[in-house]
C-alpha cells in the first residue's frame, strides 16, 4: 500500500511516497518558495538521481500537481498511475485538545483544524491548503491528519496547566500542548525496541534537537511532560527561539526599545536562541566552524544549549521517577557529537558515562553512546516522522487499531 506523506509549510511542501508494506521510501522531495518568485522543485526517486527544477509555484495546488506528475512521469517516475497511491497522510502542527490521535479527514476535522489556526497561525492554514489541494486533485483518495500535539494529550493536568487564573484555560484553552509529537512517539517506541525493553514498562527521555528543539518524558509509551508549551517558543534555547524566560522581559524590552509586544515576540521567535547569543547563525554547523576558528561566542552559544538540554533531562528524570534510556534525535541530536558530549558530561549524577569512541562514530545512525557499565542507556535514534505518518495513515484506511 503506497501512501503519499505531505508536510506543508506556508511557502514549502515536503513529500515522501512510502510503500507501507516494506516501509521503503519510493520517492521524496521538496517544493520550495511556493507563492514566491524563484520556486524550486526537488525530486528523488528510489535508486535514481535527485533532480532540481526551477519552476514557479503560485499556490500549493500547483505544487501538489508537480509532485503527482513527477511520480508518474514515464522517464523517472516511480509508479505507473495515481491509482497506486491509496491514501495521503498530512502532518498538522496543532490539533488543540480535540485530537488525541490521528484521524481520517472529513469536514468536521477540517473545521477543528481551522479553529486551532490562532494557536499555529504560520502552520495550520498552510496544512489546510495542502489538504484542499489533494481533495481537488485526488477527490476519491482517503486522507489522514497526524497531529504534532496528539502524542502529548496523555499529559496529566498538573503537567500541562499554567500558573494563571484557571478561567483562561476554561475560556481560551491556554495550556501546554507540546510539539514534535510524531517524532517523540516514533523515537520512544524505536528506543524500547532497539534496547529490547518493554515499552509498556519503560521510562524514556527523548531529545528532539535541531533548529527547533524539544524534550519529552515518556512513561510506558505515553507522554507525561514536554518542554514546548502553548506554542513552540517555550522550553529549550533553540536555533532562533529564546526558550524559557521571565515573561516580564517582554514588557521590559518593549519599553526600553520602544517596541510593541508583537515586535518583541518576533525577536524571541526569530532573532534569539543560539543565533541571538552567538550573533553568527542559527545553524549548529556554522557555530561549530566558528568555534573551531576560536570564536568564543559560538562556543558559548553551544554550551548554553547543551546546559539547557541537560537541565531538562534532570527535571524529567524526576518527573519519571527514574529513567531507563535517554535518546537523541533530529539534526543536532543525530549528528552533533560535541553537543551530545557536553550534555552527557552533565549527567554523571545519573551514573552515565560517555563512550567517547561510540559517540564519535555514531552519526546519523542508530547506536548506544554510553558505556556498558552506565546505569542509564544513552542512544542515538534517527527520527522518522514521515514513516509514523505513513503507518497511521495505513492503519486508519485499513481500519486497523492505532
Amino acid at each position: 500500500m503506497d501512501v503519499l506523506v505531505i508536510n506543508c509549510g506556508s511557502s514549502s511542501l515536503k513529500y515522501q511516497l512510502i510503500n507501507t508494506n516494506t516501509e521503503e521510501v519510493l520517492a521524496s522531495g521538496l517544493c520550495d518558495r511556493i507563492g514566491i518568485n524563484g520556486g524550486q522543485f526537488t525530486y528523488k526517486p528510489k535508486g535514481g538521481e535527485k533532480t532540481i527544477q526551477d519552476v514557479d509555484m503560485p499556490d500549493h495546488e500547483v505544487a501538489v500537481k508537480l509532485v503527482l506528475n513527477a511520480l508518474i512521469n514515464p522517464k523517472d517516475g516511480i509508479i505507473e498511475s495515481l491509482d497506486s497511491i491509496k491514501a495521503t497522510g498530512h502532518r498538522i502542527v496543532h490539533g488543540g485538545e480535540h485530537f488525541t490521535h490521528s484521524v481520517l479527514v472529513n469536514d468536521e476535522v477540517i473545521r477543528h483544524i481551522e479553529e486551532c489556526s490562532d494557536l499555529a497561525p504560520l502552520h495550520n492554514p498552510a496544512h489546510l491548503l495542502g489538504i484542499r489541494a489533494c481533495q481537488h486533485l485526488m477527490p476519491n483518495k482517503p486522507m489522514v491528519t497526524v497531529f504534532d500535539t496528539a502524542f502529548h494529550q496523555s499529559m496529566p493536568p498538573h503537567a500541562y496547566i499554567y500558573g494563571l487564573p484557571y478561567e483562561y484555560y476554561e475560556k481560551y484553552k491556554i495550556r501546554r500542548y507540546g510539539f514534535h509529537g510524531t517524532s517523540h512517539s516514533y523515537v520512544s517506541k524505536r528506543t524500547a525496541e532497539f534496547l529490547g525493553i518493554p515499552l509498556e514498562d519503560s521510562k524514556i527521555i527523548t531529545c528532539h534537537l535541531g533548529n527547533g528543539s524539544s524534550i519529552c518524558a515518556v512513561k510506558n509509551g505515553k507522554s507525561i511532560d514536554t518542554s514546548m508549551g502553548l506554542t513552540p517558543l517555550e522550553g529549550l534555547v533553540m536555533g532562533t527561539r529564546s526558550g524559557d524566560l521571565d515573561p516580564a522581559i517582554i514588557d521590559y524590552i518593549a519599553q526600553k526599545e520602544n517596541l510593541s509586544t508583537k515586535e518583541v515576540l518576533n525577536i524571541l521567535n526569530k532573532k534569539s536562541g543560539v543565533l541571538g547569543i552567538s550573533g553568527i547563525s542559527s545553524d549548529f554547523r556554522d557555530l561549530l566552524a566558528a568555534d573551531e576558528e576560536g570564536n568564543l561566542k559560538a562556543r558559548f552559544a553551544r554550551e548554553v544549549f547543551a546546559y539547557r538540554v541537560a537541565k531538562y533531562i534532570g527535571a524529567y528524570t524526576a518527573a519519571l521517577v527514574g529513567v531507563d534510556a535517554i535518546t537523541f534525535c533530529a539534526g543536532v541530536g543525530e549528528n552533533a557529537k560535541f553537543i551530545r558530549g557536553k550534555i552527557v558530561s552533565n549527567l554523571h549524577f545519573l551514573g552515565i558515562n560517555l563512550d567517547e569512541k561510540a559517540n564519535l562514530e555514531t552519526v546519523g545512525k542508530e547506536g548506544v553512546i554510553s558505556t556498558s557499565d552506565s546505569k542509564v542507556k544513552v542512544c542515538v535514534i534517527p527520527t522518522n516522522e514521515e514513516l509514523m505518518i505513513a503507518r497511521d495513515t495505513r492503519a486508519l484506511v485499513l481500519g486497523e487499531h492505532l
